[in-house]
């Protein structure tokens, strides 16, 4: 089984054998079909596959098992289960799955948002909540019975506030407004000055609007954001705590779609915005759960989003649990294709 977890930043993959073991990782680039289209976003797949099997200069994890060879190309796998960013609406899912099925990357495929694997990546079942904060924001609800509630999560247009470029957006209209006299003193300019080397927050705006400076140093400003709410930065706090806000209404309301609000549920918090585990924007998230949902529990995964992929490919595949639990000691054990980010896993309880 390939397991694939492409996100707007990276793109993970994983060989699993049905037994749950591992037999090769790998990390690729960014996983974009809405900029970049269909086809070179499943390219991107193929490329970080060949380079887990030791192709495109890659070094392979170790193959386990002597009667494992890595096949010379696809199909790579029986069945691919994809994960994916960029899978908001259901046909996106079915143009991504024909395109892997067109590759013959697997005899099978199944593609779903990315927040399906953050959920099985950090909840004890296979149901519960999700919500991430990375790039973008999104959440997903799956009840005992299968019921799923979810969300466009296409940007404003859809009603989204919050994530990674949105939060950049909301520093730098601060920043701008505070140097110009329109708006309140804020630390936040400073930050904008010391992010695009500028001696003027206007200065950074002309070089972002002449196409100078990337769009994506936005993300660069979360951090420091971040800092300075904590450190009691008023107009920097009503941004983070609108944020809490946000990531407190989008798990409430997939509990209520799914039934599952008066009931014990697990929360799982993902994305690079949460997984930094901010004090005072975690203590906003716990406080408000315990306000709305006193039974949530809220949970960091201690695994990253593509053993979710895995153990949702396992369930497809019908998989014992001891090959599910065979996958996650492989990931805790360091075999991610990245380093433990997430490692140690922290749980909220909204009591």
């Amino acid at each position: 089984m390939l397991a694939v977890d492409g996100g707007n930043s990276k793109t993970d993959v994983a060989l699993v054998r049905e037994d749950g073991t591992v037999l090769a990782t790998a990390r690729g680039p960014a996983f974009l079909p809405q900029s970049a289209g269909v086809a070179a976003a499943i390219d991107v797949i193929g490329r970080t596959v060949r380079r887990a099997l030791g192709g495109d200069g890659g070094s392979p994890a170790a193959p386990t098992g002597p009667s494992y060879r890595p096949p010379a190309g696809p199909p790579y796998a029986d069945h691919v289960a994809a994960y994916v960013a960029g899978a908001d609406l259901p046909i996106e899912e079915e143009r991504l799955r024909d395109e892997l099925l067109t590759r013959g990357y697997g005899r099978t495929a199944t593609v779903g948002n990315d927040t399906f694997a953050l959920l099985r990546a950090g909840a004890s079942a296979p149901w519960g909540v999700a919500v991430v904060c990375g790039a973008g924001i999104n959440a997903v609800g799956v009840a005992p019975s299968g019921r799923i509630a979810r969300f466009p999560a296409l940007g404003r247009i859809s009603g989204d506030w919050g994530g990674g470029h949105h939060l950049g957006e909301e520093a730098l209209w601060h920043a701008v407004r505070a140097e110009d006299g329109r708006g309140p003193a804020t630390a936040l300019a400073d930050a904008v000055r010391a992010c695009f080397g500028t001696a003027t927050v206007e200065e950074a705006v002309i070089r972002l609007h002449l196409g100078e400076a990337s769009l994506d140093r936005l993300h660069d400003l979360v951090p420091p954001l971040l800092a300075a709410a904590g450190d009691g930065d008023a107009v920097a706090g009503s941004i983070v705590r609108r944020l809490a806000e946000e990531i407190t209404v989008l798990g409430i309301v997939a509990m209520r779609r799914t039934d599952l609000l008066g009931e014990p549920c697990e929360v799982v918090l993902g994305g690079g915005v949460l997984t930094a585990r901010d004090p005072l924007l975690m203590s906003l998230i716990a406080r408000a759960y315990t306000e709305q949902a006193p039974l949530a529990k809220l949970v960091i995964a201690d695994v990253p989003p593509i053993v979710g992929a895995a153990l949702l490919g396992l369930d497809r595949l019908g998989a014992s649990p001891e090959a599910a639990e065979r996958v996650r000691a492989h990931f805790l054990d360091g075999g991610a294709p990245h380093a433990g980010k997430d490692a140690g896993k922290e749980t909220w309880a909204a009591t």
